[in-house]
């Protein structure tokens, strides 16, 4: 994107406001309110963007930067971002999505998680320009009395207008009183740092629009909320998650990232294009009509796209590296450019490996997948696999090879 600029109200140098707004929207689900955005990007003034997380899991991945990116885009335009480690509230979990009561992390968890986000959050945004705060800071000073008056602000009906809590209340699984706290807290958050813009996933639209009414409340300006979508994991179904390991870990080695990015399906390929590429829309727009239109291998723009993000994080001299030993498996394969590409429509728990080689005809029956499994002579995407009871999962795509010269390029859908 080229942009056009102006000065702000100290005199700097800053993006104008349409270029600026076609920055932000990029990828994002919805701006509340949009208007309300434009109109404080037009007024010149830093913009406090705001981005919690909880401690609650050790590493950042993938799905992470989706958010992380759009922070540093704000960085890029000249704002101030504040990465509020949620440690005071880290110790209640936050409830969303979850259809049981979270249990709370211990104050040792919570410092451990911290520290580890602290050093990998600084590979994305610009250590030099983002203030990192600790929600400690301020809820630790907060007396009962305080408390109680926070608590106030909200009701149980408005609570359980939260799609977890009223699914909860509804199947009479256990509401804990301290989760109704959750979304207090985070709101009080935006308060105690007069936050100008939060963002957040769609899962917490409801948190952060719960800072929007307590910063009415405590006479401050509301704050406009942008949220990101949840990207899917690797099986194309489920948002990215470690515990679902779906995920794609930002510490990963490089080949680790390029296998597991060349083995993502073809329209998942275009999404992370959008929500994880930097490159303009409008080329990868062209690539993807390129594919549809003049037959061109979706697998080069997968190429392009590993390459990305793991220069990205490892260097560009690790993103080629990983590339080159990518190919020479495939290589050792005499893998063709004009293989068979099959769609198998499976159930969601998947289907079984020796039953996928032979729908997808690399075998002759179950039993002879079975032998050839036994024997070392099929391989996923170059890599020699011999397990009986592997289980390959809807959203999934793979190469498949069967000896030295069956070959399928097999992508499993959901029934």
């Amino acid at each position: 994107m080229i942009f056009f600029y102006q000065l702000n109200v100290n005199g700097e140098i800053m993006p104008k406001v349409d270029d600026a707004l076609s920055l932000i929207k990029r990828g994002s689900d919805e701006i509340l309110v949009e208007e309300e955005l434009k109109t404080r990007l037009a007024s010149g003034k830093k913009l406090r963007v705001k981005l919690g997380f909880d401690p609650t899991a050790p590493d950042i991945h993938l799905g992470h930067t989706v958010i992380l990116n759009k922070m540093r885009q704000f960085q890029d335009l000249g704002h101030e971002v504040i990465f509020l480690i949620g440690d005071f509230t880290g110790m209640i979990g936050d409830p969303t999505g979850k259809n049981v009561t979270r249990q709370p992390l211990t104050r040792e968890e919570v410092e451990v998680n911290a520290a580890t986000y602290r050093e990998q959050v600084f590979k994305i945004l610009d250590p030099d320009k983002t203030i990192i705060e600790f929600n400690s800071r301020w809820m630790n000073k907060m007396d009962a009395a305080g408390l109680v008056q926070l608590a106030a602000q909200s009701t149980v009906a408005r609570m359980l207008e939260r799609d977890d809590f009223g699914q909860r209340f509804r199947t009479q699984q256990p509401i804990a009183i301290h989760e109704f706290l959750y979304p207090l807290l985070q709101g009080y958050d935006s308060v105690a740092l007069k936050a100008d813009v939060e963002l957040g996933g769609t899962d917490q639209k409801f948190n952060l629009l719960m800072g929007r009414e307590l910063q009415k409340h405590y006479q401050q300006a509301p704050q406009v909320v942008l949220t990101m979508p949840l990207i899917e994991g690797t099986d194309g179904l489920k948002k990215m998650s470690k515990s679902l390991n779906n995920y794609i870990g930002i510490d990963e080695s490089a080949d680790q990232m390029f296998g597991k990015l060349m083995s993502i399906s073809d329209p998942l390929m275009w999404r992370y294009f959008e929500l994880l590429s930097f490159r303009p829309m409008e080329d990868i727009r062209t690539w993807q009509r390129a594919t549809k239109e003049e037959g061109a291998n979706p697998r080069d723009y997968k190429i392009l796209l590993a390459e990305e993000i793991i220069t990205r994080f490892h260097g560009a001299s690790a993103a080629k590296a990983a590339h080159e030993h990518f190919i020479a498996q495939f290589q050792r394969g005499e893998m063709p450019d004009d293989m068979p590409e099959i769609e198998l429509n499976v159930g969601s728990g998947g289907i079984a490996i020796a039953n996928l080689l032979k729908e997808a005809g690399l075998t002759t029956s179950t039993s002879n997948s079975l032998r050839m499994l036994k024997d070392g002579a099929v391989r996923i995407d170059g890599e020699r696999v011999s397990d009986k009871a592997l289980i390959l999962k809807p959203g999934t795509q793979h190469v498949y090879q069967v000896g030295k010269r069956r070959f399928a390029k097999v992508t499993i859908l959901a029934k």
